[in-house]
């Protein structure tokens, strides 16, 4: 059975009951009629100002006919509540995870537990396939690693290998497959060497040319934030529960800001792009980023799956320019 996540949930218990994991994110922004999807879910009744990444999830799961959706009530997006209502009222079955907000590991446990005994699942099983999926993880971190250190990986790829960990792109196996292909791939390439190391913070962006053009501008993009928690790098020897623990997404922002100034000194980060969303309560967490990490930060936001606009083009280009100054004096 496939069954839908809303975002990064322990799709180690999904698998472990021989379900085929779906990130509705990614089936929506990778859809040629991305935009169509948006426009679908207004058409059902959906306000302009909700967010697009809900209208689109929405929109997947119908398409896909998803028969089950895990939906995160807590750690995610706050329209989730009133879109899985949505999605319930023409038939899908609802499973609500939440994370507990202060990381309480007891109220953790309780919602994989929860999750296991929805999935006819035993926590000893999603613990073997966790073990089983510690090898992917790790090359999905080697990966990063190309990227940061060899210059060997752009920022694109670096995005679509660590933001498909969320489902392993529903075949883990395949997935696994693909990945070593690119990964002999990437070790034979030349390194890539630009004057401005660029990091990206946020949610993953819903621009579809972000990557391209940063680096079209003698930069390079040596870190996406949350696409690397979905890779779970930091956590490749712990159980299941503390892995889930250390995933710093749903929980408060401080740990985001404690693990983006980890790695802003680590990658030697000269400034970051925070991508923030359209009528998402994560645009108010911008202001504490700008306040507690120490190197410039571009703050850009995005509505619905487009390219890039001229004012935003602008503006990342004069932010690049101005990383660029900062480096010859």
């Amino acid at each position: 059975m496939k069954v839908g996540m809303t975002t990064t949930i322990p799709v180690e218990a999904v698998l472990a009951a021989g379900h085929t994991p779906v990130d509705l994110n990614n089936v929506f922004i990778t859809s040629p009629r991305a935009s169509g999807m948006v426009a679908d879910a207004e058409a059902d009744g959906y306000p302009h100002t909700s967010c697009a990444w809900i209208k689109g999830i929405y929109s997947a799961a119908l398409q896909d006919e998803i028969p089950t959706v895990i939906a995160v009530t807590q750690g995610d997006c706050a329209q989730t509540h009133a879109m899985i209502e949505t999605l319930s009222e023409v038939g899908v079955q609802i499973i609500p995870f939440a994370y507990p907000y202060d990381r309480d590991e007891e109220l953790l446990r309780v919602q994989i537990e929860r999750l296991c005994e929805k999935l006819e699942v035993t926590w000893e099983a999603a613990e073997e396939q966790r073990e089983k999926l510690r090898r992917l993880r790790a090359k999905v971190a080697e990966l990063d690693r190309l990227t940061w250190r060899e210059g060997l990986v752009n920022g694109r790829e670096n995005h679509y290998y660590q933001v498909s960990c969320s489902d392993f792109n529903s075949d883990p196996g395949r997935f696994e497959a693909e990945l070593d292909d690119f990964l002999a791939e990437a070790r034979g390439r030349e390194p890539f060497e630009g004057l401005v190391r660029i990091g990206v913070a946020g949610v993953p962006t819903i621009y579809s040319d972000l990557y391209e053009f940063v680096e079209g501008l003698d930069a390079r993009v040596v870190l996406n934030e949350i696409q690397r928690q979905f890779t779970m790098a930091d956590c490749l020897d712990c159980d299941l529960l503390e892995q889930y623990r250390r995933y710093t997404y749903p929980y408060q922002l401080a740990g985001r800001i404690e693990d983006l100034r980890r790695q802003i000194e680590l990658r030697r980060i000269d400034g970051l792009i925070h991508y923030t969303q359209a009528f998402c309560f994560r645009q108010i967490q911008d202001l504490l980023l700008k306040r507690h990490l120490d190197v410039p930060v571009l703050t850009i936001e995005g509505e619905g799956p487009a390219r890039l606009d001229a004012r935003t083009r602008l503006r990342v280009e004069a932010f690049v320019e101005t990383l660029e100054a900062r480096q010859r004096h």
